[in-house]
């Protein structure tokens, strides 16, 4: 049964094209194309505990193709993620690999071989939704990178709101060199973050760029040691963490929806994210705990 059996083709090509899709409608489309069901065999999710509750990871173990997306692994992804999005206590989420060396090889080119034309275009399209909704969910992800990340790989990241790499990181969109081009989003997503320009740059040419050259670019956020990324993005989570959790589903709101538009739109954007929060327990624990120079306990209502 195909990810997308059910929606029509020109239906499928008409979302595709529309940028201005809401959250909710881009979350409702993947959650509808999601109709196959697979043990998470090469996507595993660990819930932290205690003071960590709340902090998701996604890790990635497909040791054998360096963790190359092929149809199962897919499945295994929209699994992991639908689940994530029907937890209630889920406040950030971090993608990571438990294979060494590689982050993600992006598709399985060996699968990829044996697939027809319009078997491609179904998986390429749902690799594409999947990384909108990975993008879509109300709250913060991290992408932890260790080794390569190329292809859907680097466009997994992308979809992702942060980046956190070690020294041994490598990036690149090879596809132009397979004569296509990345279909996951990587010409949009590449674009917004690192400029027009540098995106041109590095799909036509397929280069691949280390960790600094990346950090330089303003493709990852913060380049550390070969071998602590997962270090420094569980402290970055749990900085996340700490912080009320609606107020952070409503900065990520804010920012998503008002970049895509123009500076007046936008702050209006902000003050219907910043209203929505004036009548909640959160904002009224936020100051009590301020005034008795106390830590917040937030509880997201």
């Amino acid at each position: 049964m195909s990810f997308v059996k059910h929606l029509r083709h020109d239906s499928l090509l008409q979302l595709a094209g529309k940028s201005y899709l809401s959250r909710n409608y881009m979350l409702q489309t993947c959650r509808t194309l999601i109709i196959e069901t697979a043990p998470p065999e090469f996507v595993k999710l660990n819930r932290l505990s205690g003071s960590d509750s709340g902090i998701i990871e996604v890790n990635l173990d497909r040791p054998v193709a360096k963790n190359a997306i092929n149809k199962e692994m897919l499945k295994s992804l929209q699994n992991a993620f639908e689940s994530i999005h029907q937890d209630s206590s889920a406040r950030v989420v971090m993608i990571r690999s438990l294979v060494p060396g590689v982050f993600c090889a992006g598709a399985d080119l060996k699968e990829r071989r044996t697939m027809s034309p319009s078997e491609v275009h179904t998986y390429v399209n749902s690799l594409r939704y999947m990384f909108s909704f990975i993008e879509a969910l109300s709250i913060p992800t991290i992408a932890a990178i260790e080794g390569a990340a190329l292809g859907g790989g680097l466009e997994m990241a992308l979809a992702c709101d942060l980046r956190i790499c070690g020294k041994n990181a490598v990036f690149g969109l090879p596809e132009t060199g397979l004569a296509i081009i990345p279909g996951a989003g990587g010409t949009q997503r590449l674009s917004r973050l690192v400029g027009r320009s540098v995106s041109k740059e590095l799909i036509f040419t397929g280069r691949k760029i280390d960790a600094i050259e990346a950090a330089n670019k303003g493709l990852v956020n913060i380049c550390v040691t070969a071998g602590e990324a997962h270090e420094k993005a569980i402290e970055m989570a749990q900085q996340i963490n700490e912080k009320g959790p609606l107020a952070i589903k409503m900065a990520k709101k804010a920012i998503d929806e008002g970049i895509e538009t123009n500076m007046a739109s936008g702050l209006e954007v902000e003050e219907m994210c910043y209203q929505k929060l004036l009548n909640t327990q959160d904002r009224l624990e936020g100051l009590a705990a301020f005034a008795e120079k106390r830590k917040p306990l937030y509880t997201g209502k």
